[in-house]
């Protein structure tokens, strides 16, 4: 088979292009697009720890705290050691991670919108469930 019909090969090349494309997106604000995703993930909901940010990101707690530090000296976030597990902190927005959601959002839609242009709802949604399907085909490999 050909390369480029890999799907691994298309799948690869496309995410390299996105994550370039989105970081163009963030870069005006100081953060990256990992650090973007948890901003994005704490807006939905503050006060988890840094575990299950990491669960969620799928990437491993060394690097989430790495990033979480360089969000807090940026004055995103902050954290707060867990009330029944010392252990564990849990993270929270500043004042300044608040006030920047909607500056940050409205070019990170567009940039969303811009990417599936030509595309229509429901090939949207199938392309997430098939890449869903892809994706649990080969998470414990």
């Amino acid at each position: 088979m050909e390369l480029e019909k890999y799907i691994g090969v298309i799948v690869h090349r496309a995410d390299l292009k996105l994550n370039n494309y989105y970081q163009k997106v963030v870069n005006p604000f100081d953060i990256t697009v990992d650090q973007w995703e948890i901003l994005v993930i704490l807006w939905e909901r503050e006060g988890i720890t840094q575990k299950e940010l990491a669960e969620r990101l799928y990437k491993d707690q060394t690097n989430i705290a790495r990033m979480l530090f360089k969000l807090e000296k940026k004055g995103f976030i902050y954290r707060v050691t867990h009330e029944t597990d010392r252990r564990s902190l849990r993270v929270y927005l500043t004042d300044k991670g608040h006030e920047i959601k909607d500056e940050i959002l409205a070019p990170s839609i567009e940039a969303y919108k811009k990417t599936i242009e030509g595309l229509t709802e429901e090939e949207v949604e199938t392309f997430r469930r098939i890449l869903s399907v892809m994706y649990n085909n080969v998470k414990d490999l």
